[in-house]
């Protein structure tokens, strides 16, 4: 039940959103028992962010929820690939991109609690 949440400055069109999208689904495998199948993603482009104070170059915030917990080395591949990503298709720095990571013990869906 994983779900990633993408805010950037830059621009995602149609086909950068699936570029993304498919991008994220292969990235939550790092975490063990966790594929596309029940991935959510939402995407928010064209945000206004700064990073250090500076707004002269696109930056991104990634937000990863899990059920579950978040283990270190998992975590680490994820925001390797998660930057590789974002690097490749919107052309953000790594060094301009924070990735957050949040785990659940309750996670709702179909009117109940798995």
């Amino acid at each position: 039940m994983p779900y990633i949440k993408l805010t950037t400055t830059a621009k995602v069109d149609a086909a950068k959103a699936q570029a993304l999208k498919a991008g994220f689904g292969k990235a939550i495998e790092n975490f063990p028992g966790k594929t596309e199948q029940w991935l959510m993603v939402n995407i928010e482009d064209q945000q206004r962010m700064w990073f250090r104070g500076d707004d002269s170059e696109n930056a991104a915030m990634v937000d990863v929820d899990l059920l579950g917990g978040v283990s270190k080395p998992a975590s680490e591949k994820m925001t390797a690939a998660l930057c590789d990503l974002l690097e490749k298709e919107l052309g953000v720095s790594p060094a301009r991109v924070y990735v957050k990571y949040t785990g659940y013990t309750d996670w709702g869906w179909n009117g109940a609690n798995f």
